[in-house]
């Protein structure tokens, strides 16, 4: 039969997951994060009703969306015996085979990502069509192996590579449609395409071409970088199965309401782009612009078990917050502001500003980079310091004292920065428009490299 695989790409976390279309108005979903929108689009599109959910492994980076299609559609997870969920699934082990009606899925431990991890083989007759590789093979590398316990990172790293040299007797033709992939914190080479063969990546994945376990190691160890604090937290509640929710109406809340909440202990998100945020804001709220990395910064600037307030524009859509806040099991969103920051000002409560200044305003103050290393050693203004966004959260993390303009690329992650520094009791930072490249440009001063 035809086989038709379409990927929904989540641009924000870097992932894909895939619908296939099983015929009879069946599909299969394959690694479906708790935010199903666009696979209801796509699904309500052609007619389709998920028969088959399944999860590659226990995901670090989003909440399952397969316990929602068994309660919404009937689907039978699929899934790793190893993992040991607590909800109704079928495990599967090694070699297995699931008829899909026409088509067959057969299951390959790849155990490295995490330790229960299985490729599914898609099966038209007796040929291998494709693979959903889930972390094992992706696009131009293999996923990380250091969050499942830091003890066990070097033992799945070595795992990792056997899983991949399994994957390579794969024939050439055979698709690799994997999870994880441009963007992802899990491990993905900036830039490369999302999907691929067994073939091009025999040939041009550097791990797949590693000359020795040893060096396969070495080389995914070393390529290693940071990852939000939540990766930590989430395995193990893909394990339990997140709870069902529905809705994506943000409450309302008056600014007593919410004056109450803050002195509670409640955390002000304020998803207002940077000139918005910097013109004029709650005080002590922390600056998340609403993009497609949402959710990451969320995960990795705010405290999973703390009470969340929105102030957002009219013209942002609450549905968006809620659900990228969902997906990563932020689901303490209490509500929102009621006619934004105007009904905070009418109402007479404290507000602050951030000014955003340009590259001439650089002298005589310090430079606070918050990229990631690697972009940092790729190029950065003489003399600034570094300090990832993500390790500002920790108490002991502080840039050293005196004006501080703080910068990224494009502004959301230095404003970000700069509203937990301003969260924190200084008053002293300002946030630099645009990038080092920018900075480059208009001064016509050359950039520092590395570390």
């Amino acid at each position: 039969m035809a086989v038709d695989v379409i990927p929904l790409v989540d641009e924000g976390l870097g992932n894909s997951a895939y619908l296939l279309d099983l015929g009879e108005g069946r599909a299969l979903a394959v690694d479906a994060s708790r935010d199903l929108r666009a696979l209801r689009v796509t699904a309500g599109r052609l007619g389709l009703k998920v028969a088959f959910a399944a999860d590659t492994h226990l995901h670090a980076d989003f909440l399952t969306g397969a316990l929602q299609l068994a309660a919404t559609d009937g689907a039978t997870v699929l899934a790793s015996a190893a993992g040991h969920r607590g909800f109704p699934h079928r495990g599967l082990g090694d070699g297995d085979e699931v008829d899909l009606g026409g088509l067959t899925l057969r299951t390959l431990a790849t155990p490295g990502h995490t330790h229960e991890h299985m490729a599914f083989e898609l099966l038209d007759g007796p040929r291998v069509v494709g693979v959903f590789t889930g972390g094992s093979l992706i696009v131009g590398s293999a996923a990380r192996t250091d969050l499942v316990a830091p003890e066990r990172t070097e033992e799945l790293a070595r795992a990792q590579y056997r899983s991949l040299q399994r994957l390579a007797e794969l024939d050439d033709d055979v698709a690799v449609w994997p999870t994880h992939g441009a963007g992802s914190f899990c491990s993905a080479p900036p830039g490369a395409e999302r999907t691929s063969t067994i073939g091009t990546e025999r040939a041009t994945n550097a791990l797949m071409r590693a000359g020795s376990e040893d060096a396969f190691v070495t080389e995914l160890l070393d390529s290693l970088g940071t990852f939000p604090p939540y990766f930590l937290r989430l395995g193990e509640i893909n394990r339990r199965g997140p709870s069902l929710v529905e809705g994506d109406v943000l409450r309302p809340l008056s600014t007593a309401q919410v004056a109450r909440l803050s002195a509670d202990g409640a955390v002000i998100v304020d998803v207002r782009p940077v000139p918005d945020f910097a013109a004029g804001h709650l005080a002590g709220s922390v600056s998340i612009p609403l993009r497609p990395a949402f959710a990451t910064w969320l995960g990795w600037l705010v405290d999973a078990d703390r009470q969340l307030v929105v102030v957002r524009n009219p013209d942002q859509d609450p549905a968006e917050i809620l659900w990228q806040g969902r997906k990563i099991g932020y689901d303490q969103i209490t509500g929102e502001l009621q006619g934004g920051l105007a009904s905070w000002t009418a109402a007479g409560e404290a507000t602050a500003t951030i000014p955003l200044v340009d590259a001439a305003s650089m002298e005589g103050v310090n430079v606070l980079d918050v990229r990631q290393a690697a972009e940092y050693a790729a190029g950065h203004l003489p003399g600034a310091t570094h300090l990832e966004l993500g390790d500002l959260t920790g108490a002991a993390t502080r840039p050293a004292p005196g004006p501080t303009v703080v910068m990224c690329v494009h502004g959301e992650r230095a404003m970000g920065a700069a509203s937990l520094l301003e969260r924190g009791g200084r008053r002293d930072v300002a946030v630099l428009l645009g990038g080092p490249d920018n900075w480059a440009e208009s001064t016509g001063r050359s950039l520092e490299t590395g570390p």
